[in-house]
């Protein structure tokens, strides 16, 4: 069985890292996963809902509780030096293939082999949009608007890359664009202008001396940074630039109510450059580490999982924000997450499926989710 399982989640990858679904483009992956849903014997019509590029599979029944897996259909552009889709050895080659389409392919094929309602669990599945675009354009936001069903929820497992490990919790993520203002002259006589560069030289250097810092939360460590990741200014090479603008990047850690850790990121990114134009325009809200959640400890329980905090942004944020408990567990590399020829290891596929497959069959010790 283990064999034709590894051939069946390699084949269900490959399918998926062949439909280009770059962050805006998802709209012919969609349509698959549309397609594959309908034709399960074992779920009912009714039960596969689409909205836009967004697809939800199962509802809450109000008697089991319910566990939904979640994975984002986008990926990141294409690098130039990619090549072609292909199984090589114990890899399976494409973008998107760690980032996440290998979680998909894991609950595609895991949905195909469970009959949802002789499940101990309720079983959702949701498929979403947009997630490596702005927090603001999310496609689980607007399922989250509109399905109140998904209030249901009682733990959310997102198949973002973890190499197969348990992450918990995860850091905020704000963005800010710094401009600062010059006045131009030609650089013969600069002193006739006033240079926007280097306005900017103390935030760099400040930028260049700041170390990340150590959080501790919820028992376990978190790293916050704040890095310039772009940069843009000038206008030709003997023209004193009179505009410079960067774009400001901080991961913030979980330190209590995730709507005032973003107040606080916001906070501190216009403190970083009081003479400049601060405009915080994307804020992605930190995940408490859940505690107390008895389908975290069942599946704990059942499985040996290294637990570690998730030192990036995922939608466990954005779940947060709603009460929803969820984790990240998947089979793809962290390292692999947006790399050029980025790539999946197969029996990693497998041992996610084997994790999620024993969690979703035994039963929740009984009285656990109202305890």
């Amino acid at each position: 069985m283990t064999n034709r399982l590894r051939e069946r989640l390699i084949e269900t990858t490959l399918a998926l890292v062949k439909i280009p679904s770059v962050t805006g483009e998802e709209r012919e992956i969609a349509h698959h996963i549309e397609r594959w849903a309908l034709s399960l014997p074992n779920i009912p019509r009714d039960d596969v809902v689409r909205h836009g590029n967004n697809i939800v599979i199962g509802q809450p029944d109000g008697n089991r509780p319910c566990l939904a897996l979640v994975g984002h259909l986008d990926t990141v552009p294409p690098h130039p030096s990619d090549g072609p889709t292909r199984v090589e050895g114990n890899r399976i080659y494409g973008r998107g293939g760690s980032d996440m389409k290998a979680g998909i392919a894991v609950m595609q094929v895991l949905m195909e082999d469970l009959v949802p309602a002789q499940l101990p669990f309720t079983l959702m599945l949701i498929f979403y949009d947009r997630e490596e675009g702005n927090y603001a354009e999310s496609g689980l936001g607007v399922l989250l608007e509109k399905l109140d069903i998904l209030s249901g929820i009682d733990l959310a497992i997102i198949l973002e890359p973890t190499n197969n490990d348990l992450h918990l919790g995860c850091l905020g993520a704000a963005h800010a664009r710094v401009v600062f203002h010059g006045r131009p002259a030609h650089s013969a006589r600069p002193w006739e202008g006033e240079n926007a560069i280097h306005k900017a030289g103390a935030l760099l250097s400040r930028l260049h001396a700041l170390a990340p810092r150590e959080v501790l939360a919820g028992g376990l460590t978190f790293w916050e940074s704040m890095s310039a990741t772009l940069a843009k200014g000038g206008a030709t090479r003997n023209v004193i630039p009179d505009r410079f603008e960067l774009n400001l990047n901080y991961r913030f850690a979980p330190t209590g109510n995730p709507q005032d850790d973003m107040a606080r990121a916001a906070d501190l990114l216009r403190q970083m450059a009081p003479d400049a134009e601060v405009d915080v325009y994307d804020n992605s809200p930190p995940a408490p580490v859940p505690s107390e959640n008895p389908i975290i400890n069942h599946l704990l329980a059942l499985n040996r999982l290294a637990v570690a905090p998730k030192l990036a942004w995922t939608d466990v944020g954005r779940l947060a924000l709603v009460n929803i408990d969820a984790i990240n567990f998947g089979p793809g590399l962290t390292s692999q997450a947006h790399q050029p020829n980025e790539w999946v290891e197969c029996d990693a596929l497998v041992r996610s499926y084997e994790v999620l497959h024993r969690t979703l069959t035994n039963p929740l010790a009984e009285g656990a989710l109202s305890a």
